[in-house]
């Protein structure tokens, strides 16, 4: 498959030009995650985009997305999250990424309440498994050791 990566520097350097976006975690978003290399989730049409979920919020100009897919694939890194759209899509978590908030083009609506801390459950397996002796609780900090 070609991948015309002059057109997507194009629409890159418009969205660079836009202002950043206000969003809330949970919501799903059109987002334009471009034309990507080898195996790297691209977006599709004019804007490339692809459907969003956003996990989590790192202040007005980034934030943490997991893009969708409507492959009925079954995989452990693809957690079904419901209809969006009408259509039963699945979180991609292999493809997570933090992106500026400037790449998203439209809100399309929220996610379930459910469907988000389940999808949130298995980010968060996905990154402790096999780690959690030594990963902190969010907000954790180490106990100071005293020395005499």
């Amino acid at each position: 498959m070609e991948k015309d990566f002059d057109k997507w520097n194009e629409v890159k350097k418009q969205t660079h030009a836009e202002h950043p976006r206000l969003y809330t975690v949970r919501e799903i978003w059109w987002c334009r995650l471009g034309v990507n290399v080898g195996t790297e989730q691209d977006g599709k049409g004019e804007w490339s985009v692809r459907p969003c979920v956003i996990l989590r919020g790192f202040g007005s100009d980034a934030c943490l997305v997991v893009p969708l897919t409507t492959s009925a694939r079954k995989h452990s890194l693809r957690v079904p999250v419901g209809l969006v759209g009408g259509v039963a899509a699945r979180a991609n978590l292999s493809q997570l990424r933090v992106v500026d908030t400037r790449r998203l083009e439209e809100k399309i609506g929220f996610l379930e309440t459910d469907a988000f801390s389940k999808l949130r459950k298995a980010v968060r397996d996905l990154f402790s498994d096999g780690f959690s002796d030594c990963l902190p609780l969010a907000g954790a900090r180490p106990k100071p050791t005293v020395r005499s």
